[in-house]
């Protein structure tokens, strides 16, 4: 089994509107995911490191972050990062360019978890319905187009309001949702923002909002993950 996460981590910024990674850090060691998709992670201004230290990372948590070292101090591509365990392989990754008015990525690694190869992209999608559909489809064709055929798992923040149109419409043609729940507003959730979804090479055992004292104060969404494992056959 392999357990994954996506978390809008507002860049450690809390419902308090006090910026505590230690906290979001805690979050994080709460869930225990293998693999962990972050959105917002690093700083807007300035020079943009990310929001989590990294040394922060390495002495508090069992994470480490794919190295897609695109800029000093940075943690991701644009706010989306990817954290594994640290006892996690990392075959490859890649950076997937999205279409937009302003500057949107997705990130991309190859993973073996245990025994299982797996591929996993984060992205953090626009706020305008015309752009998340442009993105979506760009995100599909990067996968299409990239060699190899493992077990896809595409998590983060997509902005989408909508149950079952949009954008989700896109990414239901390839892939299953999760049934994660509502995670955004954290102190109460009335929207279902941020998704995971799978391939059909892999099957969703459980699947929830992570919702804790620390994960409703760290936040503006709640955490959201998923408990998957090779389906039978594939």
């Amino acid at each position: 089994m392999i357990l994954v996460a996506s978390y809008n981590m507002r860049k450690a910024i809390g419902t308090d509107r006090k910026r505590r990674p230690e906290r979001t850090i805690e979050v994080l060691n709460e869930i225990g995911a293998d693999v962990v998709a972050l959105q917002e992670a690093d700083r807007r201004f300035g020079a943009r490191v990310s929001a989590l230290p990294l040394h922060m990372i390495d002495e508090h948590s069992d994470y480490k972050p794919v190295p897609f070292e695109t800029r000093s101090g940075s943690l991701g591509w644009h706010g989306n990062a990817l954290l594994v365990k640290k006892n996690v392989e990392i075959l490859g990754f890649d950076l997937v360019h999205l279409p937009s008015l302003e500057p949107r990525g997705a990130v991309l690694a190859d993973l073996r978890v245990g025994g299982t190869e797996i591929r996993v992209v984060g992205m953090h999608l626009d706020l305008s319905g015309l752009w998340r559909r442009r993105q979506a489809h760009a995100v599909l064709a990067h996968l299409a187009a990239r060699q190899g055929d493992p077990a896809s798992i595409l998590m983060g923040d997509l902005n989408e309001w909508s149950v079952r149109g949009g954008c989700l419409r896109d990414f239901a043609h390839h892939h299953r949702f999760a049934d994660c729940g509502r995670s955004f507003h954290a102190r109460r959730p009335i929207a279902q923002l941020d998704r995971i979804m799978v391939s059909e090479a892999l099957e969703i055992l459980e699947s929830g909002a992570h919702r804790s004292p620390a994960s409703r104060k760290a936040s503006d969404h709640l955490p959201i993950w998923a408990r998957v494992t090779p389906a039978s056959g594939a």
